[in-house]
């Protein structure tokens, strides 16, 4: 037996509104893990985002490391997360260290933009690193789409990535 993960989502946004409300309602996490080296580094950060749970749901904020740790221990059977990612790159690192999205997929609910990405859709931008990273996720069978709130009709990302110039990369 292993945990019973009830969303896999990425969202530079991590524990937010819509998660904390809607998603959280919807798949019934008794635990939220947010995994990113990046923010498990920053003390306020952690704070705000322990904070943004919602009521009898507990956030932990966790490494990449740390995530692939704790899913092989037989001790965290019984969680059943709502795992939450900042970048598609994390969200690779999870599934190359042995975690099953399988029967959930990636849900992508927002992306960032910054310099040298593109709008693939109004909420998500995309560049060469995130592209690399989503067409790893896509090679490990898993389906990756767009979905920002449950009641939204899932959008498969894979075309809109060709149709906005990322390649299948040679390596990911």
């Amino acid at each position: 037996m292993t945990m019973d993960i009830r969303l896999a989502r990425i969202d530079s946004r991590l524990l937010h509104g819509q998660v904390a409300t809607v998603w959280t309602k919807t798949v019934s996490p008794n635990r939220i893990l947010v995994v990113s080296d990046e923010v498990a580094q920053d003390a306020l950060r952690k704070i705000l985002i322990v904070q943004a749970a919602p009521p009898g749901v507990k956030a932990n904020v966790i490494t990449v490391d740390k995530m692939i740790e704790i899913y092989q221990d037989s001790l965290f059977d019984e969680v059943k997360p709502l795992i939450l990612t900042d970048t598609p790159q994390n969200m690779a690192r999870l599934v190359a260290g042995g975690l099953d999205f399988s029967k959930t997929g990636i849900d992508i609910g927002s992306l960032a933009f910054s310099a040298g990405m593109v709008m693939v859709t109004n909420a998500i931008a995309i560049g060469q690193a995130e592209a690399r990273a989503l067409y790893a996720l896509q090679a490990a069978g898993l389906k990756v789409f767009a979905q920002k709130v449950p009641t939204d009709k899932r959008v498969d990302v894979m075309p809109l990535l060709a149709k906005n110039g990322f390649m299948v990369p040679d390596k990911y």
